[in-house]
């Protein structure tokens, strides 16, 4: 394949970054984007030389492309990922995969029976910091995870209702919850309390601004992540607990602390930029071992989510594998 030619599903937001990556790749042509929005789609089609469309059919219809970024809200999702990959396509979906654990882990057999390449924007796992991270606990035994992701409210209308977004845990802090599967291993239960505390005020809010969450992990490890919307500035960052050791991310930098010794890896890399040249990279070489994150490890972590937001409802903790053998509804 000469180039990846890429089409791109929603241009909202976070499309904005990985439409501005692409076009610096050069493996790959940015051919088509779709929105709803037909202004937007014609303003980012005349900036990236693209076809515009309002119409995702029209687009699969009448264009050739090798790879899809969907870029869409939480809510937005409906059968996009199906269509895209009937026609073979490669993809690239934006977390979280959806709002519903059962809709989305039927997506997952349909994209893993389509044979197609797809990764799944946990974006922090392409860290050159978190890779120093990763080597250096792979044979450590892990007591704790304390995690936090703390931060400003976002204004987008349909983020601040529960059933359009999920609440901040399912939209924003899932990335740094990502981050401590990634690093310490599956889940096995989470126990979580929600309030919103604060911020009542805003209009048709109904997502708490408080959120803490315990969590085990298989291998025994306990640990919790704190999560916020109600502060004027934005932190994020998970201490790993053993014995005689821990590590640090701090924003994107990480610490390894020994009785001895501090070292500091400060993050020379756009982990966006590293995330989607990876994927670009898979589809050329069709090779899915290079990406970090597929739709099937991104389903992981959307059901602790989704979890924790029932945990608070039923105040009670759940363990992670009932959700398919109990058919817990989330």
């Amino acid at each position: 394949m000469s180039k990846v030619k890429v089409g791109f599903v929603g241009v909202g937001g976070i499309a904005g970054v990985h439409l501005e990556n692409v076009s610096k790749n050069s493996n790959a042509e940015i051919v088509a984007v779709c929105d709803i929005a037909e202004e937007n789609a014609k303003k980012k089609g005349l900036q990236y030389n693209a076809t515009p469309y309002t119409d995702l059919d029209e687009m699969l219809e009448k264009e050739v492309m090798d790879a899809v970024f969907v870029c869409v809200p939480p809510f937005a999702h409906g059968d996009i990922e199906e269509k895209i990959v009937a026609k073979g396509i490669h993809l690239l979906v934006e977390k979280p995969l959806g709002l519903d654990i059962e809709t989305v882990q039927k997506k997952a057999k349909v994209i893993k029976d389509s044979g197609v390449i797809c990764g799944v924007g946990y974006c922090l796992r392409y860290l050159d910091t978190v890779a120093k991270a990763k080597e250096y606990l792979k044979d450590k035994t892990i007591a704790m995870v304390r995690g936090h992701y703390i931060t400003s409210f976002v204004s987008t209308p349909w983020y601040r209702e529960m059933n359009k977004s999920g609440g901040q845990l399912v939209e924003q802090s899932t990335h740094t919850l990502d981050l401590m599967r990634y690093l310490a291993g599956e889940f096995d239960s989470v126990y979580a309390n929600m309030s919103l505390q604060v911020l009542s005020d805003i209009p048709n809010i109904d997502i708490p601004d408080v959120t803490s969450v315990n969590v085990t992990f298989e291998s025994g490890a306990v640990g919790h992540l704190d999560s916020s919307m109600t502060q004027l500035d934005h932190r994020t960052g998970i201490e790993i607990l053993g014995k005689d050791f821990r590590v640090e991310i701090d924003g994107v930098n990480v610490s390894i602390v020994e009785k001895d010794s501090t070292i500091t890896y400060k993050s020379k890399v756009d982990f966006y930029q590293e995330q989607d040249n990876r994927f670009i990279e898979a589809v050329m070489k069709g090779d899915p071992a290079i990406l970090l994150s597929d739709y099937e490890d991104g389903v992981k972590t959307l059901a602790a989510t989704l979890a924790s937001n029932k945990s608070n409802e039923l105040g009670l903790p759940i363990k992670l594998s009932s959700l398919i053998e109990d058919k817990i509804s989330l």
